[in-house]
């Protein structure tokens, strides 16, 4: 029986920018339908490691696989299109309005008119947004929460089997946050979709992930569920369970 395939592989992967190693022959299989999270302090290589999938950054020795080929392989271009990216704060166009970026992708897609505007309303739907009270909106109207599920819904619009989220939700305070990991972690089970998610906030790891990957100094030193992170050894990983007060 052949092994199943991951839908991202790094093999052996460094990056290095300016003479400084940000990655080290980084090993990591990430599995279709999971919600990986990378967890670290700042300039772990978490970052690094997320923009090497969808080809923002190119590795500097080893190979990254997406979806059993090469990334080099890939049009960088096409291969962008092909996974949903979300940022802080939604990373959405100031200019466009609420219903313009959730269409960004669908437009890059060639999509109908006639496809496009039932599917932004079923996006802003299924991030608890009403179109008709949302659409003509532009950002700066909209709550930081509010932002941010427009962002997640944008990522989801042209159905990519993998979506990329770096600290999307780092600059939401405490109540909101909680909620919006609880329905992102929810509408990506139920939609099957395989997410790669950067935080450096442990409960977030704990919740929103399948797995965590805790990186330090541009490499992994513990990767598993987050029950067996509870009990790890890892003196990195028992720093971060001693913030859980």
């Amino acid at each position: 029986m052949s092994e199943i395939q991951p839908i991202v592989e790094f093999a052996s992967v460094s990056f290095e920018i300016a003479g400084l190693r940000i990655l080290r022959d980084l090993d990591l299989r990430i599995e279709k339908g999971e919600i990986l999270v990378l967890l670290g302090e700042s300039g772990c290589g978490k970052t690094t490691t997320l923009k090497l999938i969808n080809r923002l950054i190119d590795p500097t020795s080893g190979e990254v696989r997406v979806e059993g080929r090469p990334a080099m392989e890939w049009n960088a271009i096409e291969l962008r299109r092909r996974i949903g990216y979300v940022l802080q704060e939604g990373g959405l166009f100031p200019h466009f309005t609420v219903a313009e970026n959730v269409a960004l992708t669908l437009k890059l897609a060639d999509r109908s008119p006639g496809e496009i505007d039932p599917r932004v309303n079923e996006m802003l739907s299924m991030v608890g947004l009403d179109a008709a009270r949302f659409s003509d909106r532009y950002p700066h109207e909209l709550s930081g929460g509010q932002r941010q599920r427009v962002g997640v819904a944008r990522a989801l619009a042209a159905d990519p089997d993998i979506i990329l989220l770096d600290e999307p939700f780092g600059a939401l305070d405490v109540i909101t946050r909680s909620g919006l990991q609880k329905e992102f972690a929810t509408l990506v089970r139920e939609m099957k979709k395989t997410a790669v998610f950067v935080t450096h906030d442990l409960h977030e790891a704990m919740v929103l992930g399948s797995r965590i990957a805790l990186m330090e100094k541009g490499g992994i030193v513990f990767l598993g569920p987050p029950s067996d992170f509870s009990s790890s050894d890892v003196p990195l990983a028992r720093a971060y369970l001693e913030t859980l007060g």
